[in-house]
């Protein structure tokens, strides 16, 4: 897979996605510019508009919305207010916190003035996910939240296969429900970038029981509730076990994915987020996310040490994913 690949999926689909950020990131500006200039998407800025404008003359041409005097601005505050006034929020509350552009961004894409949205370049990861989880929340009641990354690139391992690695960026430790969540969502995920056949991997430090240890009850036991859903599927397995056909047949002879996983789920964050950092700087794969999966609409957090491409990239992924939630409604 490449990105280009994504580009031409996202630009058939001409989804509005707003950038919280563009009013004080050059690298979202840049971004912006790429994706508007390629068609993947129609990017909707936040921000001052003659602050924008005098700043990049270009950007006169792009739609920008300022939260001060959006001509919608008291239906998004009372959103806000509506949706915690039982976790205490007062109306004036409202009022002052609706105005913060992740949280306007994050109620644009509730309300359904955007279709998604993409930051984190400028701020934490909680300045995009704590609004997301207020007001747009998870999928199910008493549903997860979790991250994937999308990893692909030419290597003598991977070749052109795109693999989903999860969860590497929200979930600590995550029980058994929340193991079978993660590797619910990251189908979805894989199934959003208009691929097909998903296998699904849960990964662990041991094959088939080749080891005993507490820690593998909640693998073995998530697998086992996941397998229940027909997709082709295995674990405990280890990493060669899941990805290497050849040491498939030695230790899992009759694993069902032989060798081919193409999702794999990490036990635990710590080593989800090493295992994504490993492939992308020893191994050479790219990396797009980390996406986060399991919310109602899209909302993607970037990493602070995004590049303009991985911007561009993460929004494509962000308008399948919004295309993907449309076919499920």
């Amino acid at each position: 897979m490449k990105t280009k690949y994504l580009y031409k999926k996202a630009k058939e689909l001409q989804k509005t996605i707003v950038f919280p950020e563009a009013g004080f990131s050059d690298r979202t500006i840049e971004a912006i510019k790429i994706i508007q200039k390629k068609g993947i998407a129609k990017p909707v800025l936040i921000g001052d508009e003659s602050a924008l404008v005098l700043r990049d003359k270009s950007l006169i041409d792009y739609q920008i919305i300022n939260p001060q005097t959006f001509q919608n601005k008291n239906e998004i505050i009372n959103a806000l207010y509506e949706k915690r006034k039982e976790k205490g929020m007062s109306r004036e509350e409202a009022e002052k916190l609706a105005l913060d552009p992740y949280y306007f961004s994050t109620l644009l894409v509730d309300l359904g003035f955007a279709d998604g949205m993409v930051a984190g370049a400028e701020a934490s990861t909680a300045n995009t996910v704590r609004p997301a989880l207020q007001v747009i929340k998870a999928k199910k009641k008493g549903g997860v939240v979790s991250s994937c990354f999308i990893m692909f690139g030419k290597n003598k391992f991977l070749k052109d296969k795109c693999i989903i690695i999860a969860d590497c960026g929200v979930l600590m430790h995550p029980n058994e429900d929340e193991l079978y969540q993660i590797a619910c969502q990251s189908v979805e995920t894989y199934r959003s970038l208009g691929l097909a056949n998903p296998k699904v991997a849960f990964l662990s430090f041991s094959s088939k029981g080749s080891a005993n240890d507490e820690s593998l009850e909640t693998i073995r036991k998530a697998y086992q509730k996941f397998k229940k859903t027909g997709i082709p599927c295995d674990g405990e397995l280890q990493f060669d076990a899941a990805m290497v056909e050849r040491v498939a047949n030695q230790k899992c002879p009759d694993s069902p994915i032989k060798g081919d996983a193409n999702i794999l789920i990490f036990p635990d964050l710590n080593s989800g987020n090493i295992c994504y950092k490993v492939m992308q700087y020893v191994g050479g794969l790219n990396a797009i996310g980390p996406i986060l999966q399991g919310l109602k609409k899209p909302v993607n957090d970037l990493s602070r040490g995004c590049s303009v491409e991985d911007i561009v990239a993460v929004t494509a992924v962000t308008a399948l994913q919004a295309n993907r939630e449309e076919e499920n409604k």
